[in-house]
């Protein structure tokens, strides 16, 4: 069973949330690691990119499969976890920690459409 993090707000392409003010930190959850198994490599977008809520941001890689980021919110990327590119499995090791991009938020309202954790629960069931 994955570990779902109870403070996080999740989209249905399994990338998480986290609100600091308006901030929106991104990563992918424990269930999407998981099904991907060992990451290999981060793609991800660069500082100052703007990125809208429904498209692609980045990809991840793994020895399995290669996947699509779609991003949850739309705003700025603001910052990049850039040890991931060095470090892709920091990923599938503490999910809910490596955090992928910060992106300030352009409209905090988008934050409506994703989540909460238990209804994430009942996607991944």
């Amino acid at each position: 069973m994955s570990k779902i993090a109870e403070d996080l707000l999740y989209s249905e392409s399994h990338e998480w949330v986290k609100v600091d003010g308006n901030v929106a930190i991104i990563g992918v959850s424990d269930f999407a690691q998981g099904e991907m198994g060992d990451i290999t490599y981060v793609e991800m977008p660069d500082l100052d990119d703007e990125i809208s809520a429904g498209d692609d941001f980045g990809a991840l890689e793994s020895v399995k499969t290669s996947s699509e980021l779609v991003a949850p919110v739309s705003g700025k990327v603001i910052a990049r976890n850039d040890v991931l590119e060095d470090e892709p499995e920091r990923i599938n090791e503490d999910p809910y920690g490596a955090w992928i991009i910060k992106v300030e938020m352009a409209d905090k309202s988008e934050l409506d459409a994703l989540l909460n954790a238990s209804a994430y629960a009942e996607l991944v069931k």
